[in-house]
């Protein structure tokens, strides 16, 4: 397996499936949830953590209901048209030839700015 610079190492280059819809939610679906890509705010790839998520509220004492679970899945889902268009992963396909324009733009700025002045 040849690794590429963007590429997790072992497990994080793992993907994960979503975890089903239950009646009585848990920290570790929400989790789930995310690390599938269902909310697309990240990669769908798995993300391991020092402490898995809800860890800080239990050893609290206060360890989130199932409710509350629900809807934090329910709030981070996103919208299906944005998690078609790649839009939070910056799969725009018009940034990379606006970028290059740019520095194409500004090179040329500079070079007949300075051949102006001489």
């Amino acid at each position: 397996m040849t690794l590429r610079s963007e590429t997790p190492p072992p497990p994080a280059n793992l993907t994960i499936d979503p975890p089903p819809d239950s009646d009585a939610p848990t920290a570790a679906q929400l989790k789930g949830d995310i690390d599938s890509g269902r909310t697309a705010d990240k990669t769908p790839h798995m993300d391991v953590g020092a402490a898995p998520l809800g860890t800080c509220e239990e050893a609290g004492g206060t360890p989130p209901s199932s409710q509350e679970v629900r809807l934090a899945r329910q709030n981070e889902r996103a919208p299906s048209e944005k998690t078609k268009t790649g839009y939070v992963h910056q799969k725009q396909p018009w940034v990379v030839p606006a970028f290059v324009g740019f520095i194409v733009f500004a090179a040329v700025a500079l070079g007949g700015g300075l051949w102006l002045t001489h």
